[in-house]
């Protein structure tokens, strides 16, 4: 079984400019002459930790984490009313990371995500193909409608009633049948006293709902004010414009993924990504292995989902 690996410390930090007014906080750790690989982050809107770089054997892996656009240490942040999100979206992400690799000088690296950072390296994986030695996915997240409406629309009330009440409270009855634009309407208000209280229910019901149990640290983080603004609104923005995708676009193109080694890791009770999505990728992509851990939720520090993305990084660190 595989267990986090110790505590360890960067060796090189810094911020990249990628345009636009962007500039990106990047990390690399473990060891400068292993194998690459780039942590994507979830959310979108979520950020990087030191707990990430333990997801890899720092003697045999060149560990890159990078916080996406408008969040975590990069700059300008999203949760500054004066924000522009108009030039944060998934390509420009996936054109960042390019931006990325080449000035760490790294020529293919393996990709990591879970959640919306599922999302983020099938994009770029299936765009760079040629870049990525492999994927280790977990949590698998594509926003199709199917999954938005689950989750943000009223799905997943039938198992959390009582936290979405918290859910529905900033949005007045008569704009309940469509949660999500009702949500950016607030989000994007300038007014702190209509966005705060938005962003920190939108925030609660996510984090409250993403393991098995709850877990009041993870609530805690997630609904502190400066991170729950920026959190909610880019993920709002980018659930509003369907993550600049063509419907079924990452399941669609899958195919683009053969002969890439790959990881699926899925928790059976994940209520925010449900497990529907990660079966049609590995029917789409069944190349890749797949392992539906039996007692977990979304969470990847979950015990089940841990150590099984554990197993895959030692494994492919030998490769």
């Amino acid at each position: 079984m595989g267990e986090p690996y110790p505590e360890i410390e960067p060796y090189e930090t810094g911020m990249l400019d990628v345009g636009d007014g962007q500039s990106l906080y990047w990390e690399t750790s473990g060891n400068p002459d292993g194998k690459p690989v780039v942590f994507l982050h979830g959310g979108p809107g979520g950020a990087t930790s030191p707990i990430h770089r333990r997801l890899f054997d720092p003697k045999r892996y060149r560990i890159v984490l990078v916080d996406q656009r408008g969040c975590g240490k990069s700059t300008p942040h999203a949760s500054d009313p004066a924000a522009d999100l108009s030039t944060n979206t998934t390509w420009h992400l996936v054109a960042d990371l390019e931006v990325l690799r080449k000035a760490l000088k790294i020529k293919r690296w393996m990709v990591f995500g879970g959640s919306w950072g599922s999302t983020l390296a099938l994009a770029y994986a299936q765009k760079h193909t040629k870049r990525v030695t492999e994927l280790v996915l977990r949590g698998i997240f594509t926003l199709r409608d199917a999954e938005l409406d689950w989750f943000y629309e009223g799905g997943a009330s039938a198992v959390f009633p009582d936290l979405w009440e918290g859910y529905l409270e900033p949005i007045p009855v008569d704009e309940r049948r469509h949660l999500i634009e009702a949500y950016h309407r607030r989000l994007f208000d300038e007014d702190p006293a209509v966005h705060g209280p938005a962003a920190v229910a939108w925030s609660r019901w996510e984090s409250s709902t993403i393991t098995l149990l709850p877990q009041e640290e993870t609530v805690a983080r997630f609904t502190d004010p400066h991170f729950a603004v920026a959190f909610a609104r880019i993920e709002n923005h980018f659930f509003t414009n369907k993550g600049w995708f063509e419907p079924e676009q990452l399941i669609r193109d899958a195919g683009k993924l053969a002969g890439v080694p790959g990881v699926i890791v899925q928790g059976r009770y994940d209520m925010c990504t449900p497990v529907f999505t990660a079966w049609d990728l590995h029917r789409a992509w069944p190349e890749a292995d797949f392992t539906i851990v039996p007692d977990a939720g979304h969470a990847f520090d979950e015990p089940g989902i841990l150590s099984a993305l554990i197993d895959a990084t030692d494994r492919f660190a030998k490769d």
